[in-house]
């Protein structure tokens, strides 16, 4: 192989391999701001997990699926509310700019224990 023969190729593979290195760091960055999905079930008379850990300023959407009755999931502080009816995955977007808790419950009367359907984001500095 001659001198400029093993340039080109040298080139060209160093070419390569810059090419790849910013494929990966586009991927890197772009599964980076995708948001964590985090499965809730709604149950008479809890949600499962009841008590959520997010960081602040961490997106993360609430895929929530009620198992028994159209329950509702009212977070007051952030003004929103949803029905959460049976067999249907309901997306709660959310990204808490704040360190501290964030309470949600159900809204819609589901029986004797209502009361007790509650749960917390839990929003930590990092």
């Amino acid at each position: 192989m001659s001198g400029l023969s093993r340039r080109k190729l040298l080139c060209g593979a160093t070419a390569l391999m810059g090419t790849v290195a910013a494929l990966a760091s586009r991927r890197s960055l772009a599964q980076s701001t995708q948001p964590r999905v985090i499965e809730v079930v709604a149950k008479r008379f809890e949600y499962v997990p009841n008590i959520i850990p997010v960081k602040r300023g961490e997106k993360v959407v609430l895929a929530i699926t009620s198992l028994d009755f159209i329950h509702g999931m009212n977070i007051p502080s952030l003004g929103m509310r949803y029905d959460l009816v049976p067999g249907r995955v309901t997306r709660v977007e959310i990204q808490a700019s704040m360190v501290g808790n964030i309470d949600f419950v159900c809204d819609n009367f589901c029986g004797d224990h209502h009361e007790e359907m509650h749960g917390r984001i839990v929003v930590s500095a990092s």
